[in-house]
């Protein structure tokens, strides 16, 4: 019962008036409980309403009280190397570039009410995990989703907190966004427990993470922890040609040191290209050119490089850094190790407005051999169609004479579909819109093709001599599973499909676990804004029921070990990584927004879903 206790003064009053005042008093603050009640409480799957979420994208309040200050200021760290002349960050006038989202209708009520209830399903699942998080492992790196345990694994500076901090502020839970950059205020970038930090991840999770979540609230205290810790990732260039090391070791890096420091003799495609946009990001914001010079002296190593692989055109996936070489290793892939280099052409020429040429250039010449060498239409049973449908596999070569297509496929790669979409809006070539919009399909084709309605990691098919005739045949398929059985089974090509345990259109599936990875909702999300079709509003449901069905815990999600065990007791792996709340519930809870949220005409995604705004062109210009 809520009790209202009356103001002594209203007993001297008349009855009448008195009733009369007191009703209205009451009224009031009845009002005004209801209206804080239903702000405050979780929202229900029926009664949440996001008219006005521009509006509270743009709330702030200011935090630059909280700011503490860590035990190391790394702009006063050395830097042996020293850059005599910076590549300055260009500062003329943003092109006007193509647009990207579709012009989408005013949608029906139904329509309406229906994007909504999915939105907050999303929502409340992203709110279940952060509060797991907050209660069990608060600043820690992740959260055990079984043992509801915190635990680091990515220097110790809360990259789940930091990762999700832009998430948080795009779901309207500004509470928890306030409360988290307290947090982040107080973290010291100064000191690790762990000895060497990846420069990879620390970039894309927490600069990317600290340098979106302040485009987006303009808080100042996230700026000057992106300062901190770009200051402290830029030694990982501080190298005898300034090229950036797979792992820097912290403590040394504070220190005067007598030898020289060789950038490393071999590291992955994507440890080197994949720094691009943060730091382009970062520079744009400071206007310190030290920062883009780092990034643009690996493009244009890239520039140079990209015609002497070989397969020119394409880029390997492990390097010679200290000797500038990439003409030695012949594996390539779109997965892991170089996935997001090859994602970051297009992006950094959008999030430079269209200024430098180069990330045009680098993206045509790669895409026009990914297209020829690497996507292939895999062979499906004739009960399912497969015109729309691409897959893009692994390639090996000595030469462009000996070229091997391994069709293999990685839910990594699922990226490409949006980089195909996305690149060939920015670039106006429809055919690569096309090839995005068939390669998306065949993510979502793996998606319902497992019994779970969940990807695997990493599986096999057998590709199609044609893209565009490809009839089912059985003796191939049976050659093709009986050969990666792990024993010949006598040519007996039942126990053999038996013993692989997979549908039928998979001749193998190498990894059979999810890890909670984002890449196959990226790419729905991004045909879904580009095309305007609601089918991919459709996909994205399956996979997201599908996904919580078989990942919940009664804490968070945890990564699912076997996607081809829909049995109701497989229990997920106690492990959550922070691209679960930074990247995969962003992008379910995007695909069910209204399409001004998070425009990929006003914003550019990094590679951990971090949205950096893009310069705008004006007739002024």
């Amino acid at each position: 019962m809520l009790s209202i206790k009356v103001p002594r003064r209203f007993v001297q009053q008349p009855t009448s008036r008195r009733q009369k005042r007191f009703r209205v008093y009451a009224a009031v603050f009845v009002a005004l409980f209801t209206f804080y009640y239903f702000l405050s409480k979780p929202i229900d799957n029926l009664a949440f309403s996001f008219d006005r979420h521009e509006a509270y994208m743009n709330d702030r309040a200011n935090v630059d009280g909280f700011i503490a200050k860590g035990s190391y200021d790394w702009r006063k760290a050395p830097f042996h190397n020293t850059i005599e002349s910076y590549i300055p960050l260009p500062t003329g006038k943003p092109q006007k570039l193509p647009p990207v989202q579709f012009r989408f209708l005013e949608e029906t009520s139904s329509q309406k009410s229906l994007r909504e209830r999915r939105r907050v399903a999303v929502r409340n699942e992203f709110k279940r995990s952060w509060d797991s998080y907050k209660i069990a492992a608060w600043t820690k790196d992740e959260l055990k989703p079984v043992s509801n345990q915190g635990y680091d694994t990515f220097g110790g500076w809360g990259a789940t907190l930091v990762d999700a901090l832009d998430t948080l502020w795009i779901m309207g839970l500004k509470k928890e966004f306030y409360e988290a950059v307290e947090a982040i205020a107080r973290i010291d970038f100064g000191k690790s427990d762990d000895a060497n930090i990846s420069v990879f991840e620390t970039t894309i999770r927490y600069l990317g993470g600290l340098l979106s979540a302040y485009d987006l609230s303009h808080e100042k205290v996230l700026l000057d922890k992106a300062i901190q810790l770009g200051e402290m990732l830029y030694r990982a260039f501080d190298t005898s040609n300034n090229l950036p090391l797979d792992r820097l070791a912290i403590e040394p890096a504070k220190k005067p040191r007598g030898q020289v420091i060789f950038s490393d003799s071999s590291i992955c495609f994507a440890g080197v290209g994949s720094l691009t946009m943060e730091f382009v990001r970062l520079a744009q914001i400071t206007q310190n050119p030290k920062y883009y010079d780092a990034v643009a002296r690996v493009t244009a190593l890239f520039d140079r490089a990209q015609n002497t692989t070989r397969i020119p055109g394409l880029f390997p996936t492990w390097m010679n850094a200290y000797q500038e070489d990439l003409s030695y290793d012949r594996s390539f892939t779109l997965g892991a190790m170089a996935d997001s280099s090859y994602e970051y052409f297009p992006k950094t020429f959008a999030l430079l407005g269209g200024q430098e040429p180069v990330y045009e250039k680098l993206y045509r010449d790669a895409a026009a051999m990914i297209d020829k060498h690497m996507l292939f239409r895999p062979m499906l049973p004739d009960s399912e169609p497969g015109e729309d449908l691409l897959i893009c596999g692994d390639v090996h070569a000595n030469d462009l004479e000996s070229i091997k297509l391994d069709p293999e496929m990685q839910h990594l790669t699922c990226f490409v579909g949006g980089f195909f979409a996305l690149a060939g809006r920015l670039f106006k070539n429809e055919h690569h819109v096309d090839l995005g919009a068939k390669l998306t399909e065949g993510c979502i084709w793996a998606y319902k093709s497992m019994p779970t309605g969940i990807m695997p990691e990493i599986f096999d098919v057998v590709a199609c001599d044609s893209r565009s005739s490809c009839p089912w045949n059985q003796t191939k398929y049976e050659e093709e599973v009986l050969r990666r059985a792990s024993s010949k089974h006598d040519g007996d090509f039942e126990a053999a499909f038996k013993e692989l345990g997979i549908p039928k259109g998979f001749s193998a599936i190498r990894d059979k676990r999810y890890l909670l990875r984002p890449e196959a909702i990226e790419s729905v999300f991004v045909l879904y804004r580009i095309t305007g079709h609601e089918e991919y509003q459709e996909h994205a449901w399956d996979m997201f029921t599908s996904i919580v069905k078989h990942t919940s815990t009664p804490f968070a999600n945890g990564q699912l070990l076997d996607v081809t065990d829909q049995l109701e007791d497989q229990e997920p792996e106690d492990k959550m990584e922070s691209f679960w709340l930074a990247e995969t519930l962003k992008y379910f809870y995007l695909v069910f927004s209204p399409p001004d949220m998070i425009s990929l005409d006003d914003w550019v995604l990094n590679t951990e879903a971090h949205p950096f705004r893009r310069p705008k062109w004006t007739r002024s210009n």
